[in-house]
């Protein structure tokens, strides 16, 4: 035997713990979630999430499942050595993205903090990603990441392990970070934080790429400015991501409710 705990997906709720399941059901949320919100890219990206426990287990997407596909029963658990430690039959076939785990086992394994890891490769987060100027102050929605967003430059598809002390130095402390020529990368204490903090920075990226693609002059609003709202949605002033998430289940439920099997 090699070690993986296999069995129907059908059976994943009666054999893990109550804690598990939950946050299954809500990372299998958050990947309907990306895909309702057009920031889904096939079966090439990622969100992980911590399992709850002293062990070092994450959860990941099975590699060739779109996101309208996932289930909390699909998901597979893996370590930080990227070894296959829990899936369901259905899913242990199709293993893991390697350039996925390399990515976020990197900021798992040096963020304790961080519950959950989101890499999206959206038009206009890799349109902002090979802009030299970054993301501007352009927008409200931009402006909570002044001077509070990392980069880190391309050095082609995420496979080799040496690019992780970079990947983690250019993040730092922050939440979230543009890979150049690539991406986005963010992440957070919860689930639903993680989320919020995706949607805000994909808006941001939206609007600059429109804006700069209309050929109108811009107002860019003073550093200061730029600084006292960036302030306000800090994480100790208030916690962004908690009020909206009933919400979103609730259109989800509506929707389809699968996520949750």
């Amino acid at each position: 035997m090699d070690g993986i705990s296999r069995a129907p997906a059908s059976t994943v709720r009666t054999r893990v713990g109550a804690a598990e399941w939950e946050m299954r059901v809500k990372l299998a949320a958050c990947y309907r979630l990306v895909e309702r919100y057009g920031m889904s890219d096939m079966v090439y990206t990622h969100i992980s999430a911590r399992v709850p426990g002293g062990e070092e287990h994450f959860l990941l997407n099975p590699y060739g499942m779109l996101y309208r596909e996932i289930t909390a029963s699909s998901l597979i658990k893996i370590d930080l050595e990227g070894r296959v430690v829990d899936a369901p039959d259905e899913s242990l076939g199709l293993g893991i993205n390697p350039a996925g785990f390399v990515i976020h086992s990197a900021v798992h394994a040096a963020r304790p903090d961080v519950e959950c890891v989101i890499h999206t490769h959206t038009r206009a987060g890799i349109a902002v990603s090979a802009m030299k100027c970054g993301l501007l102050p352009l927008s409200q929605h931009a402006m909570r990441f002044h001077e509070r967003i990392g980069y880190h430059d391309y050095e082609g598809p995420a496979l080799e392990d040496d690019e992780k002390p970079r990947l983690v130095a250019d993040l730092g402390d922050r939440t979230s970070l543009i890979l150049r020529n690539h991406g986005l990368l963010v992440c957070g204490p919860t689930v639903e934080q993680a989320f919020n903090t995706l949607y805000w920075l994909e808006m941001a990226c939206k609007a600059q790429v429109d804006a700069m693609a209309s050929g109108a002059e811009l107002a860019m609003p003073s550093v200061e400015t730029a600084r006292k709202t960036a302030r306000r949605y800090d994480p100790d002033v208030r916690v962004f991501g908690l009020r909206e998430w009933p919400a979103l289940l609730r259109m989800l439920d509506a929707a389809d409710p699968s996520y949750r099997d």
